[in-house]
């Protein structure tokens, strides 16, 4: 048994949920209740678990997760309380797609843009989210990161796929991790 606390981390809309179905398809269990039901943005879910948003005030279900994996937006990972092993898996995407898969979503969803920001500088409050996530886990005792890059993951599966493996111990159905990438549904491409 893993005696660690996989964590996929990343900006919305950078493709967590992606990295959350390869975990689970090479065997790693989840930490999610699908509350939140797939849909026209996630055709193959979200794999949110609903504590993880009271994050910063609650931490006292991170036990549970111990041998799972659970996912965590980026602006929320600092607050993984210490006294946990993690192994976290940070997910990037090129900002210009994050924005604007981001933008879409909202819009089917009849909701206003992240604040009425201009996307030169929602990109820059973006960027500045990832980088002091980064510097949390670098200084953060316990935290193992493995940067993924959305394009690589999807370009070349089965590298992400032995990279992920590798990372967090061996013993993954690579295969089945490959299998779920499916790259159609990459539709905000640069």
């Amino acid at each position: 048994m893993r005696r660690f606390v996989t964590v996929v981390t990343g900006l919305p809309r950078s493709g967590t949920s992606l990295a959350m179905q390869m975990l689970r398809a090479g065997g790693i269990p989840l930490l999610a209740d699908e509350r939140r039901a797939p849909d026209a943005d996630n055709p193959r879910g979200y794999f949110e678990y609903e504590p993880v948003r009271r994050l910063a005030r609650d931490a006292g279900w991170m036990a549970e997760a111990v041998g799972r994996a659970v996912k965590v937006v980026a602006p929320l990972a600092r607050h993984l309380p210490p006294g946990f092993e993690y192994r976290v898996l940070l997910v990037r995407r090129d900002l210009a797609e994050v924005i604007a898969s981001q933008e879409r979503m909202l819009a089917r969803r009849g909701e206003p843009n992240a604040g009425g920001l201009a996307p030169e500088r929602l990109a820059a409050v973006l960027a500045a989210q990832l980088a002091e996530t980064a510097a949390f886990f670098a200084r953060s005792a316990g935290v193992r990161t493995l940067p993924l890059e959305h394009a690589a993951l999807l370009r070349d599966p089965a590298a992400a796929a032995a990279a992920i493996d590798a990372f967090l111990g061996g013993g993954l159905d690579r295969a089945a991790m490959c299998a779920v990438v499916e790259p159609a549904l990459h539709r905000e491409r640069r």
